[in-house]
Parts: C-alpha cells; structure tokens; sequence
C-alpha cells in the first residue's frame, strides 16, 4: 500500500514484511510506472497508473533483484 503522510511524505507498508518505509527516491515525478527507493534500500518497481490516481491505494510492485 502507498500513502501519503504528512510527516515523512510518501510511504509504503508491505503487510508480508509488516514493514512501513518513507519512499526516499521516485524515478518518475507522477510515481507509476516507474520505480521507487524506499528508506530501507528496496527498489520497487511500480504499475502504469494515471497519474491522478489517487492515494492511498494498494498495488502489485516488484521488488527489483528478484528472481521471478
């Protein structure tokens, strides 16, 4: 899930990890379809969405280093 916090900005919670990490990095300024770097040092590939999708929403990233 990504949301926004008025503390620290962007953020993500991953419930398998039970992880919750500021985004620090974003490829694209609209945020999809681009990756993210989160405060923890993952990069997180991110789905094509308009960019006036609105948050917080739940979405499928890939981590990046992965094996598939």
């Amino acid at each position: 899930m990504i949301r926004r916090s008025l503390d620290t900005g962007l953020c993500i919670y991953v419930p398998k990890k039970d992880l919750e990490e500021p985004i620090v990095e974003v490829e694209r300024e609209s945020l999809w379809g681009g990756w993210v770097r989160v405060a923890n040092g993952w990069v997180l590939d991110l789905p094509d969405m308009p960019a006036d999708t609105r948050l917080p929403i739940t979405v499928n990233a890939r981590k990046r280093g992965e094996e598939e």
